[in-house]
């Protein structure tokens, strides 16, 4: 192994150069952190060389807009980066219930689209229904059990919102998955909780006309029984044929898959996938490139997020690399985006030092060539 005039091997050399950028970047959003404080959350948390930390000021949903700025939406309501989300506009309100559940932070409540004729439509987990209530006793759902998923639109640029309407009642939880097909098409995949015995299972909305009016999907039941069982959190992608994969989250050692022949409107082909996972959530993303490419958890747990890709529209996958790992915390529910082309955005939801304890945030800018020839690579 070659080294430099200290001694020190070029591959040492730069994982030691990758934390002081890391280290650097800590620094700067958070100057109040020390030294030593850094030195310890660095101990427990490891990123992959190949990552650069992303200065962003938020952990999304993001869309690009026209111009090349980027929007998002929370709480607060609409606002605009030019700088890649270092700095932001002031926020323009939206509509009421957008933005999170119990604190205002759990990701993937809320998606933004911008149509092929430049309105901005948002489909989100209304926080103002949200009262989760099982009965332990009969492993069911209660008559309260309640999180609606709503949707509103703007034609203006998000100065103003019309058409705010409920597309799903009952319980939905958290989804991953907002499209505009090919042909123009807003696809939504979400849960829904159904009864007897109590599970989830997962559905499409679709809207061919801009979120004025949506219709609802065939339901896709694998059974199960449980609050964390059957078909959880579906993400979903346009293969290159037009058709439409979701994957879905179940807590049977590997995501499903199912196919859809005419944009989102029923999903007949249902199977298990090849990728193995544990119980948690991924984000499916169709790159520029043409290829898939699938942001989860693998089987060893939430401590370490999994970057795979796909070259024939999901039938193989390429080996799973670990982007970032976080021992004894997590790293979970992740937010992806091509912010250009091959230019990759990593955003773990929660982003955990310990359990579900002391956040550090994970945000990644990294190159889609760099890990696809990782993921090539004899392991």
């Amino acid at each position: 192994m070659k080294t430099n005039r200290h001694g020190i091997s070029r591959r040492n050399l730069a994982f030691w150069m990758a934390g002081q950028i890391l280290l650097t970047a800590a620094i700067t959003v958070n100057p109040g952190l020390s030294i030593s404080c850094l030195a310890a959350e660095n101990e427990a948390r490891w990123v992959h060389p190949l990552c650069q930390p992303l200065p962003l000021d938020g952990n999304g949903p993001l869309v690009e807009l026209a111009d090349g700025s980027l929007m998002t939406i929370g709480r607060e309501g609409t606002r605009i980066s030019k700088d890649d989300g270092k700095t932001w506009s002031e926020a323009r309100p939206a509509a009421e219930g957008i933005g999170g559940l119990r604190d205002g932070q759990e990701p993937a409540t809320v998606y933004l689209v911008q149509t092929k004729s430049g309105a901005l439509v948002a489909v989100y987990l209304d926080s103002n229904t949200y009262h989760f209530s099982w009965d332990n006793s009969t492993n069911q759902p209660k008559d309260d059990c309640r999180l609606e998923v709503w949707a509103v639109r703007s034609l203006d640029g998000g100065a103003t919102w019309v058409d705010r309407q409920r597309l799903l009642d009952g319980y939905n939880p958290n989804f991953f998955g907002f499209l505009r097909t090919s042909s123009g098409r807003l696809v939504a995949t979400v849960p829904h909780i159904v009864r007897d015995p109590g599970r989830y299972a997962a559905c499409s909305l679709t809207s061919d006309d801009d979120g004025k009016t949506w219709r609802r999907s065939n339901l896709i039941d694998l059974g199960g029984h449980g609050h964390h069982s059957g078909a959880m959190e579906p993400t979903v992608a346009e293969l290159s044929n037009g058709r439409l994969l979701m994957l879905i989250r179940t807590h049977w050692g590997r995501f499903w898959e199912a196919l859809s022949d005419d944009g989102g409107l029923a999903w007949r082909t249902i199977r298990p996938s090849p990728i193995e996972s544990t119980s948690a959530p991924g984000y499916l993303l169709k790159l520029r490139s043409q290829r898939l490419a699938f942001v989860a958890n693998g089987k060893e747990g939430r401590q370490e997020l999994l970057l795979a890709f796909s070259e024939d529209d999901g039938k193989t996958w390429t080996r799973q690399v670990a982007i970032a790992r976080q021992k004894g915390g997590q790293l979970s529910y992740p937010y992806f985006m091509e912010r250009r082309p091959g230019e990759l955005w990593v955003i773990a939801g929660f982003a955990f030092q310990e359990g579900w304890k002391n956040p550090v945030p994970l945000r990644l800018k990294l190159s889609e060539e760099d890990f696809l020839r990782e993921a090539k690579k004899t392991p």
